[in-house]
């Protein structure tokens, strides 16, 4: 696989990530959430994999998209990966609930569309 389809290929997991978290938090409020442990869990894993698709972009394709919070993203991923007991909820509602959809704008425009296929 050639180095910028394998990003694509990550950008599409983080976007793939990114939208099912926005899907989990429709109608949702940060209570509902705070006391949803299966909903905290989808989210925080889902978390993960934006963080781990994101260390694999390689860095040239991080340098020429200096609007994705890279490292940041990458650090988040830590924290429900490593910090179990450290979690803090309202940090990763915020970032649920305000930086997803922020990411999925920036995301969107970087994947090409499908090709057409016949069946």
């Amino acid at each position: 696989m050639r180095p910028e389809s394998s990003n694509i290929s990550y950008l599409w997991d983080m976007l793939d990530a990114s939208m099912a978290i926005q899907q989990f938090l429709v109608g949702k409020t940060f209570n509902d959430y705070n006391t949803d442990r299966l909903l905290r869990g989808a989210v925080e894993r889902h978390i993960e994999i934006i963080g781990e698709a994101a260390r694999n972009v390689s860095a040239d394709f991080q340098s020429r998209h200096p609007r994705i919070p890279w490292i940041k993203i990458i650090a988040q991923r830590h924290v429900p990966a490593h910090e179990y007991g450290e979690i803090l909820v309202e940090r990763i509602w915020r970032v649920a609930s305000q930086r997803i959809p922020e990411l999925i704008r920036l995301l969107d425009p970087l994947i090409p569309e499908p090709p057409d296929q016949d069946i």
